[in-house]
């Protein structure tokens, strides 16, 4: 683990620079969360680098979930409530927004695992397209092809 924490630290910095301003869980606290899951998962087989930040990358996703819905959670004041998302890699996304990218993105997943997990990768661990080639073993054209559907694809599903 010491041996990638550095890069777990660089993707979970990159993941909450999408986040409010406010957000209380810190790169630290994330990697940790993300640690304590990986750990507590007995069949989770990984086979080199690229799988485990594979692996990581949807962990992550999972955890920033958690945590919207446990701040928008009823005893805290609210309803989810749909919003647009109009940048989506670039802009600190509130809870709403993540919890609305989730649910979209869960329905991507349906549609087309490679696309919902070029999104993922893009969004919740801040990847390049480059490395997202490397790690899903295809070609730039084609992530960039895949990104730009998904996130034509996103944009009208949230927009319902």
């Amino acid at each position: 683990m010491a041996i990638v924490n550095d890069e777990l630290r660089r993707l979970a910095q990159s993941a909450l620079m999408r986040e409010n301003p406010r957000h209380t869980l810190q790169a630290t606290a994330l990697v940790n969360e993300l640690y304590l899951r990986l750990v507590d998962q007995r069949q989770v087989g990984v086979s080199g680098k690229r799988q485990f930040f594979g692996v990581a990358a949807v962990v992550m996703r999972r955890i920033l979930v958690d945590h919207a819905k446990a701040r928008k959670a009823g005893k805290r004041g609210g309803d989810l409530v749909r919003a647009d998302l109009p940048d989506l890699p670039a802009r600190a996304a509130p809870a709403e927004d993540l919890l609305a990218i989730d649910e979209a993105l869960t329905a991507l997943q349906a549609l087309d695992d490679r696309k919902a997990r070029v999104v993922e990768l893009k969004f919740f661990a801040g990847l390049h397209n480059e490395e997202i080639a490397g790690l899903l073993d295809i070609s730039l054209a084609t992530v960039e092809r895949d990104w730009a559907m998904a996130k034509s694809w996103l944009y009208d599903r949230m927009a319902k």
